[in-house]
């Protein structure tokens, strides 16, 4: 009697681990939060800026731009970019039922980043009226629509007759992504000395350009991406038994699937647009947060958002203080701290990826 009770009990631990998980994630989301405010090049120190603000005293011009227009906008964008990165990474992996998917399947990296490109090595082309009024805005917009196109071109490939078919989509995109790869490296072949570091340092990430202006137009399509994922998680649990269990169950996998990749799409072109290539969020995250939780969507995607938020913060942070009074480029901090949790997770499952 024991033993057969035992399993029956496993799912109902596993959901009560999760829901814990809620409160502990929210909670060191705060604690780095408030330790992203405090630490930087400045000596603004957060607790004082916030006992000047509890008593009512003014704060100096230096407090105000430093807290207001360069660590909150920072740290408000990190945490959009990691939340879209590792919820869009547990939307993929549940949707194409592959533990090593991520964003870059549906071509959002190659796309955001041949349109970055494009901006930086022919803005300079661009009438002088539109590259004033764009701005800095130009490599974020030309970013952006870059990852859209791709996945549209994506999605109308792999579709047929109403249905979509996730192995054209990964075949495609593997096409496609080589496509974007050959038509960037053309456009870096023609740049000169300035645009190759520029591309340089927005291929390897950063949150270093973070604005209201920025956070205005990309936080929208980032939260909406995030709040729409949340109600995936059931029709992604019935697709972890397969397409034809998920529709004899109740659920539209067709309308599944559109949803999950356009939201996809929306959540982490935004994200790419305005931070460049952070890698290693949207494979790990999932993975840590399924051998803690387990593997239901329900949990798993707000989990993800949370951890993914809390993990880019610490990597923000590690970029700001390791060679300060400069910094490293976020992208090298993920991936050396991404690279040897996911070589652990492959070796403690690779009975599971063989098969």
């Amino acid at each position: 009697m024991a033993d057969s009770a035992a399993p029956s009990a496993l799912p109902f631990a596993r959901a009560h681990r999760a829901r814990r998980a809620h409160l502990w994630l929210a909670l060191v989301l705060v604690v780095v939060s408030l330790i992203s405010l405090t630490i930087g090049a400045s000596n603004v120190s957060f607790p004082e800026v916030a006992q000047k603000l509890l008593t009512g005293t003014d704060l100096t011009r230096t407090e105000s731009v430093v807290l207001f227009d360069i660590r909150l906008p920072r740290l408000a964008m990190g945490i959009c970019v990691g939340a879209a990165l590792a919820v869009s990474g547990a939307v993929m992996q549940g949707l194409f039922r592959n533990p090593l998917a991520d964003p870059g399947i549906v071509g959002v990296g190659a796309g955001a980043s041949l349109g970055a490109i494009t901006a930086i090595v022919l803005g300079s082309a661009l009438p002088v009226a539109i590259a004033d009024r764009i701005g800095a805005g130009l490599i974020p917009i030309a970013a952006f629509l870059g990852a859209w196109a791709s996945v549209m071109l994506l999605y109308k490939v792999s579709t047929r007759r109403g249905q979509t078919s996730v192995a054209t989509m990964l075949l495609a995109g593997i096409a496609l992504g080589a496509l974007a790869a050959a038509a960037s490296g053309i456009l870096i072949y023609l740049a000169d000395d300035q645009q190759l570091r520029d591309l340089t340092f927005w291929s390897l990430g950063s949150l270093s350009g973070a604005s209201w202006i920025k956070l205005a137009w990309s936080a929208p399509l980032i939260v909406g991406g995030l709040i729409i994922a949340t109600y995936l998680g059931a029709g992604l649990n019935g697709l972890a038994l397969g397409e034809a269990t998920a529709a004899h169950i109740g659920f539209d996998v067709q309308r599944l699937k559109n949803i999950a990749i356009l939201t996809v799409a929306a959540a982490t072109g935004a994200a790419v647009a305005v931070s460049g290539g952070i890698g290693f969020i949207g494979i790990v995250v999932p993975h840590l947060l399924r051998l803690a939780t387990g593997p239901d969507h329900r949990m798993l995607l707000i989990n993800a958002g949370l951890l993914g938020a809390s993990l880019l913060i610490c990597a923000d942070i590690i970029a700001r203080v390791v060679v300060a009074p400069a910094e490293l480029p976020i992208g090298i901090v993920t991936a050396i701290l991404g690279a040897p949790v996911f070589l652990w997770i492959l070796l403690r499952s690779r009975g599971v990826v063989d098969m």
